[in-house]
């Protein structure tokens, strides 16, 4: 199919265009203002009604996962087994775009935004942390001793960040961009379930669901925001250069400077400012690695990472649908706890990272989207936890660093922790700190640009206006919610935003599940069109084939000789043209 036909996409009808409100550019009033009034009502609820916000979101939380954990652990795989099948099956090689048109960015660029805007800042929040969490507090059932735990601890983080999350993303970045790119319609998350609905997708149900994908976008990045500041703060405090990490006025501080970074990057457009963010992100995150790579235990290092990727394969299908029952309720806490919430999370974040790395994506095959977005991102992520996480599992479990205090590994300051053993690490603890501030601000740019144009009907050029209201929303809403938290216990208000994002997720899967069979349905109508299109044009050649036969006959002999010319090419042309239908069918 590496040749698609003209046939094919003279299918494809242009798009609706989204409504165009009074005073210039283009928003849809029925997902932009109840987006807007559900967001709003969310936090003061949970700005004023606190701790009550707090318990009942919880306890909704607690039932989904609760009740809910074997559906998450088999739909998470599921989605891992769909994803490689279509990337690797007969559809691979339907263009994401035109027949002849080239990507719009280069591979480096490409990798560089998604991986920004998917991974890249918890890979530096989490990169030390949840390893030596593991460690320290292991699954049920996994040895006492040291290298046992060792072994869990980074094959159960490759678990959470590999093949399993980005696997999420393809699912809704294949539907949206072969829905944006090959079929012509708007960047929406409605669009991509148009093979099942038809025209319903335009009217109220349409409307819910882009609605719903903006508020969970919001509300994710909003508390990521939130809570990655507290992680710069602490940083600050741990290298000296403030005395009270938990300063309001800090926090506020670092919020404003990064929503106007993010604002002025999301007005300059995909093109420019979030492309250059993601590869000076992509350059300084190499640097830092590549340090702590040589200056860290480099041997111990590169052993682990051969050793614990051979783990991950081998131990991969059964953690893909371990849900610790195994072990009782102590097991299925744990598996709740960390992996369940995880695939929730992940689930949540789908709407943004998988619309946006769609929007990316014009001009590649499907092969290339999902080899591309579920293979390289999990390569470059292994490498980062072995380097980082296998750093401080190394000095812990040698005694030249103990990460546990008052019983618990602190998550903000284990990554400034690592850095301050290593020779130079205050300065690159720094330069960290510059890093964490980069992703955030292209995590905020790239949020704010997928909320625009949910917002504005599927425009892929947003009007400004709104990209920045988008940007100072998320800003404003995080600043709202440190301002109502008590800081010392642990920003209520923001984790009440961060279980809301979770409770989205279950609903949102249901939606997912919708893509998967919308994607199927399309590239099954597009190869039968595609098989229609090719034996039509084998049976145009063979009618131009007889022709000619005919006519070299009657210039050169009688018209029998030409008659039993065009039989004898008709015959060989049938068979030639129902061996290759065969081998087309098979």
């Amino acid at each position: 199919m590496a040749a698609q036909t003209t046939a094919r996409t003279s299918d494809q009808k242009p798009g609706p265009k989204p409504p165009a409100p009074p005073g210039g550019g283009s928003i849809a009033p029925w997902v932009f203002y109840p987006s807007a009034i559900v967001i709003l009502i969310f936090v003061l609820y949970a700005v004023i009604g606190q701790d009550t916000a707090a318990e009942q979101v919880q306890t909704v939380q607690d039932k989904i996962v609760g009740n809910l954990s074997w559906f998450y652990m088999a739909l998470v795989s599921l989605f891992v087994i769909f994803v490689i099948w279509i990337g690797i099956g007969r559809y691979g090689d339907i263009k994401l775009g035109k027949d002849n048109e080239k990507p719009e960015f280069s591979a480096g660029s490409w990798f560089a935004m998604l991986f920004a805007a998917g991974m890249g800042i918890g890979l530096v929040f989490w990169g030390v942390a949840e390893p030596l969490n593991f460690f320290h507090a292991p699954r049920p059932g996994v040895g006492k001793g040291a290298p046992d735990r060792e072994e869990f601890a980074m094959v159960q983080t490759f678990l959470h960040w590999g093949i399993h999350p980005w696997a999420i993303y393809v699912v809704v970045g294949l539907a949206v961009a072969y829905s944006v790119h090959r079929k012509g319609r708007p960047v929406s998350i409605r669009w991509a379930l148009e093979p099942i609905f038809g025209d319903k997708v335009k009217g109220f149900w349409g409307n819910v669901i882009d609605t719903v994908a903006i508020v969970g976008t919001l509300f994710g990045v909003a508390t990521s925001l939130g809570l990655g500041v507290m992680q710069i703060a602490s940083g600050m405090n741990f290298l000296g250069w403030v005395d009270d990490p938990n300063s309001k006025g800090l926090l506020v501080l670092l919020i404003a400077c990064i929503t106007a970074a993010a604002t002025t990057s999301v007005v300059s457009g995909i093109g420019k400012g979030i492309k250059w963010l993601s590869n000076i992100n992509m350059g300084v995150a190499a640097i830092i690695m590549l340090f702590v790579l040589i200056a860290g235990p480099t041997v111990f290092i590169l052993n682990g990472l051969a050793q614990d990727v051979g783990g991950y394969l081998q131990n991969l299908l059964q953690l893909s649908f371990d849900t610790g029952a195994s072990y009782g309720e102590e097991g299925t806490s744990w598996v709740n706890g960390w992996t369940v919430f995880y695939w929730g999370w992940w689930i949540s974040w789908a709407p943004f990272v998988g619309i946006f790395i769609a929007r990316i994506s014009r001009g590649r095959t499907v092969r290339e989207f999902v080899c591309g977005v579920l293979l390289v991102p999990t390569l470059l992520t292994f490498v980062w936890f072995a380097i980082f996480g296998g750093t401080g599992l190394f000095q812990q479990m040698n005694g030249k660093h103990n990460y546990v205090h008052d019983g618990v590994v602190s998550t903000n300051n284990a990554l400034f922790e690592m850095l301050d053993t290593l020779p130079g690490g205050k300065f690159v603890a720094g330069v960290s700190i510059l890093l964490i501030v980069l992703f955030f601000v292209t995590s905020s740019d790239s949020g704010s640009y997928v909320v625009d144009m949910l917002a504005s009907g599927g425009d892929p050029n947003p009007p400004v206006w709104s990209r920045v209201f988008w940007a100072i929303a998320e800003g404003a809403v995080a600043i709202a919610l440190l301002l109502a938290s008590d800081l010392q216990g642990g920003a209520a208000s923001l984790n009440t935003l961060k279980t809301a994002a979770i409770v989205i997720a279950l609903p949102f899967s249901i939606v997912m599940i919708g893509m998967c069979i919308a994607t199927l349905k399309s590239f099954h109508q597009e190869r039968q069109a595609y098989l229609k299109a090719k034996e039509q044009k084998q049976q145009e050649e063979l009618i131009d084939q007889t022709v000619a036969a005919i006519e070299d006959s009657l210039e050169g002999g009688t018209l029998s000789d030409a008659v039993e010319s065009s039989k004898s090419t008709s015959g060989e042309s049938s068979k030639s043209t129902s061996g290759k239908k065969g081998e087309d069918e098979s």
